[in-house]
Parts: C-alpha cells; structure tokens; sequence
C-alpha cells in the first residue's frame, strides 16, 4: 500500500485546474442570467403586480368564483360531447400534477433556507395573487386553443399571443422559453430531487433510481394526454392524503411550535428574517425575492404552463375552465407548501446543523476567522450572501493554502462557509473515501483540486431538510420515508404534466413529428438530472421559470378589457341557464 501522504500531496493537474475555471465560468453566466431574471429586482414586483392588477379589476375573482369553480369541477353541466379530450377533474388534475411537485417539499424549504421564516408570507401572496393571474391565462388560452394534425386539442399562451395579438414572434419567443423550462422546471429538478430523497432513505445510487424511473416515465408520455391525465388524476389525490398524514403527525409532535412558527412568518414579512440558531439571516429584500420565486415555481401562476393543460378539457366556455384552474394556487400553496413550511419551522431543523457532503457550487472559503457567537460577523456573512453583497463588502474569498492532516482541516485565518452557515468540523478526503493529508489549495475561494471531497457540518435546504423535518414525529424515521415515497409521486407526476407541456410547444413550432424526438431528449434530461448538483439545478430552474412567465405577463395584460369582458359575458350566460 503507498505512503498516504505521497499520493495525497501531488499537485492537482493541469486538467483539473481547467474543468474549475469552466465551471466557474459556467456558474458565473448562470448567475449572471438569474440576477437579470429571476432575481432582479423588478421580477418579485412585476409578478405580484399583474397578479395585484387583475385581482383589483376583476374584483376579486378568487374569492367571489371560488365556490363556483367546485361547482363546474364536480361536473354541474357537465357534457362529455363538448369539443376537448379530457374531463375538468383531469385538467386540473393534469395542471395539478405540473404543479405538486418537488417546489411543495423541496422548493419550500429551500425558500425557508434562503430567505427564513419569512419566505414563506410571501409564498402566501404570490398564491393568492396567483389565483387571480391563472385564471385569466386559463381563460384566455382555453378560448384561442386549436386542434393539432392528430385531432388534440394545443393550447396555450402561444396561441392568444398568435391568434388574437398577432405576435407571432412572441408566440414563438414563449414555445421556445417552454420547451426550455419543461427541461428546467419539469425534467431536472424533480429527477434530481427524487434521486436524493431515495438515496438518502434507501441508499441507492442516484444513477439507478435516475436510470429506472427515466424509463418509467418514457412508458407513460409515450401514451399522450390521454395516458398522463389517467395516471395524474389517480397519483395526485393519493400522494396528497399520505403527504397531509405525515405532516399533521410532525405538528400534532410539536404542537407547542406551531403558534411560534406561524408568528416567525409574520413578524420578518416586511423586516426580512432575523439569524437563528446556524441561520445567518436575511434581509428582506432577499426573503421578498425567494419567496415570490419559489412561490412561483410551487404554483406556475402566471408562468403560463397550467394553461396548456387545461386546453385539453371539455368545454365550450373557457371562462368556466379558468375558474377551475384558480383551485390550483389555493391546494398547492396555501394548503400543501402550508403544510411544509410550518413542519420545518416548528420542527425546528430549518437553523440546525447536520453532516453533510459540501457541494462545491454550496462552498466558499473567505478571508478571516468568523463565528456564529459574534453579532458583527453574523451581520457582514448575512449581507456578503444576499441578492446584492455591499460594495465594500469586508468578506472576500481567501487565497492560499489550508494544511489538512488526516482528513482534519488545521485551524488558520480561514472560515468555510457551505449552504448559507458558517461550515463546522470540515474535513477532506480523496475520490476513493480516504483522508487527505497535504496542502489544499484555494484559489477565488474554492478547492483547485476538485477531486477532493469536503464535509463536515453545515445547514440543510431542499428535499434533505423537508425529510429531516418529517422525522421529528412520532413516525420518527418513518416520516422521512413518507417524504420520500410522496416525494416520488410528486416529482414524477410533475414531470409527466411537464413533457406534456413541452410537446405542445414543440407541436407549434415544429409540428407534431418533432413530438417524439423531443420526449426521447426530455427521458434522457431526466435520467443525466439525478447526477448533478442541487444548487446548481434550482438555479437553472430559477430562469427558466422567468424565461416564461416575463412573456406571458406581457400578453395577458394586453387583453385585459377582453378577459373582463368574457367574465360579463359568462354570468350573463349563466344566470339564465
């Protein structure tokens, strides 16, 4: 056996050297996207904004058609010779499907750990607000939906933006943004999300579980709408009641947290989160910001994609359809992510430290020795990882070198940071699982050598913080299996609902023989997904979504006096009936 310390020691090649700096550079543009997206400073604003809009207009919708909207979803006036291939209850629960996903569990908590307690107010209003902005998409698109080469219904955004705003080129802009995001929101995140979830409840490899439920999922999109609405109308109300079991288990558990954890959304809404615990804080700038974007990415409205579902349905009143579709936001958001966000919170896990694997899009090293302890360090890590660090940010990425003997990192003018936290007891080890001992060099704050692993403890985020949740009930290790089990259903149920969208879209623009290329190429994304990086794929997700919705806001606000026009014109019809 070879000399540890030979083997551990060699300079890491000039290869290695070359793949960090690529994906350097790689992350960079995609952070550079998402700070002109997702994260900018007007997105947050501009979708509760229509959202806000159209409420006022229409005088809320999503309040006086809610019972309505029950009406017309249990089949009052129901007529199966309506034009339309699917019933309303499999519409929504199609769109139900694209939405219940892994945003309820993982999107949730990564919001709690992004932007705290406080997040999850603001997930509150995009959903409400939402309500309003899904049921003029809805509507709108319902009523300009045409019949494809093989007789399907196609509908969507893409289709008012051509056929009644004559904005071809922005019909086309969207199709594309949707058949991009189908891969952002629908095929990565959830394979990914999957892949962890069974991994850390089961121990498989995440290539396997990737590579068995890819194939699973080809079986069933091969079959059309006809097929995924027959599996979504059967996953999502059972992966809903299994889901809201375990979650009244944690909070029956906990029950004297669950007052406090409900005070905590309320009191940082409008201050921004204050550092708890592992937690460092955050402003509110950041807690507005991931909050509205993982409420979108829970509930999709306004990104435009529910409304291609729910072209599928029976209907000659597209009105009808869009009051059905302002369900959507309320189950998925206000009840489901409800339900998540207030497990994490008073179960206490979302400012806790666990062992955990550093990713290295999760990992800085900076200049300096900071603690948890120190009020002033606490207030300069808090803002150095915000939206937008201060221009005379005191915390700077070290340069240098760490020595590390048998695997322990040695104490120096250092501070790792991994997932938002200040890292503890880190420690290095080679490819094979062995202690490192040597020099590591950091350069821009990372490892150069990027076969070496770091871990040590930090905070959670994402679906491992949702099942750590699930866990502090009388099920104990049972509740984190529950997650993942639901997590399962969610996440393929979604990505079902999700390669719909994406082969209508490819059906505008490229006809209905580029269907099949296009689901072979989704089946794949979904199976390479369970490999990559969390934090990388959130943040892929993060502009996708925005790639979408930007122009789907865009034309639903230029066909406002339409949609408050067809509204009249529906209660006229429905009052003499």
């Amino acid at each position: 056996m070879k000399e540890p310390s030979a083997v551990r020691m060699k300079e890491p090649s000039a290869a290695l050297v070359g793949e960090q700096q690529l994906m350097d550079i790689f992350t960079d543009g995609l952070n550079l996207l998402d700070s002109l997206l997702g994260s900018a400073i007007y997105f947050p604003f501009l979708l509760l904004g229509v959202g806000l809009f159209f409420t006022l207009y229409l005088g809320f919708p999503q309040i006086r058609f809610f019972r309505h909207a029950f009406s017309v979803l249990l089949g009052r006036n129901k007529d199966d010779k309506k034009p339309g291939d699917t019933s309303h209850f499999e519409a929504l629960s199609t769109a139900l499907s694209g939405t219940v996903g892994t945003g309820n569990l993982g999107g949730v908590a990564f919001a709690i750990f992004l932007g705290g307690p406080a997040a999850l107010f603001w997930m509150w209003m995009t959903a409400f607000v939402g309500m309003t902005t899904k049921y003029v998409e809805v509507s709108l698109s319902h009523k300009y939906r045409v019949k494809d080469d093989k007789g399907e219904m196609a509908g969507g955004p893409m289709y008012f933006m051509e056929r009644r705003l004559n904005m071809k080129w922005l019909a086309v802009l969207f199709a594309l943004a949707t058949v991009i995001s189908s891969f952002g929101t629908g095929s990565l995140p959830q394979s990914n999300n999957m892949a962890a979830g069974i991994e850390a409840s089961f121990g498989w490899p995440t290539w396997a579980t990737g590579g068995a439920l890819a194939l699973l999922l080809g079986a069933v999109i091969l079959g059309g709408i006809h097929r995924i609405a027959y599996v979504a109308a059967r996953i999502v109300p059972a992966m809903g009641v299994l889901y809201a079991v375990a979650a009244l288990a944690v909070l029956v558990s906990n029950l004297g947290e669950v007052g406090p954890a409900f005070i905590s959304v309320f009191e940082g809404a409008f201050t921004g989160s204050a550092a708890a615990g592992g937690f460092l804080g955050a402003s509110f700038a950041y807690a507005f910001n991931r909050g509205v974007n993982r409420g979108l990415f829970s509930n999709e409205a306004g990104q435009g994609s529910a409304p291609i579902a729910h072209a599928s349905a029976r209907t000659d009143e597209p009105v009808s359809e869009g009051m059905v579709s302002i369900l959507e936001p309320f189950i998925d958001t206000i009840i489901i992510c409800t339900l998540t966000g207030v497990v994490i919170l008073s179960s206490g896990v979302w400012n806790e430290k666990f062992d955990n694997e550093f990713q290295p899009f999760d990992t800085q090293v900076v200049a300096g020795v900071y603690a948890e302890s120190n009020a002033v360090h606490v207030a300069q890590l808090s803002a150095h990882l915000d939206l937008t660090p201060p221009e005379d940010d005191p915390v700077v990425a070290y340069e240098g070198v760490i020595s590390v003997v048998g695997g322990a990192v040695q104490a120096g003018d250092f501070t790792v940071l991994h997932n938002r936290s200040i890292a503890e007891n880190v420690v290095v080890a080679t490819a094979d699982g062995d202690p490192f001992t040597g020099s590591l060099e950091i350069a821009g704050g990372s490892p150069v050598d990027s076969t070496l692993v770091l871990s040590g403890q930090s905070l959670l985020h994402s679906v491992p913080l949702t099942r750590e949740a699930f866990k502090r009930s009388f099920f104990g290790e049972f509740g984190g299996d529950a997650v993942t089990v639901a997590l399962v259903l969610f996440a393929f149920s979604t990505a079902l609902a999700w390669s719909y969208y994406g082969d209508r879209a490819m059906t505008y623009l490229f006809g209905a023989r580029s269907v099949l290329p296009y689901r072979v190429v989704y089946v794949l994304g979904f199976f390479l997904a369970a490999v990559v990086d969390t934090s990388l794929v959130w943040l892929i997700s993060a502009i996708t979504i925005a790639l979408m919705t930007l122009p789907n806001l865009f034309g639903i606000c230029l066909l406002a006096r339409e949609i408050k026009s067809d509204t009249s014109e529906y209660w006229q019809r429905h009052r003499r009936t």
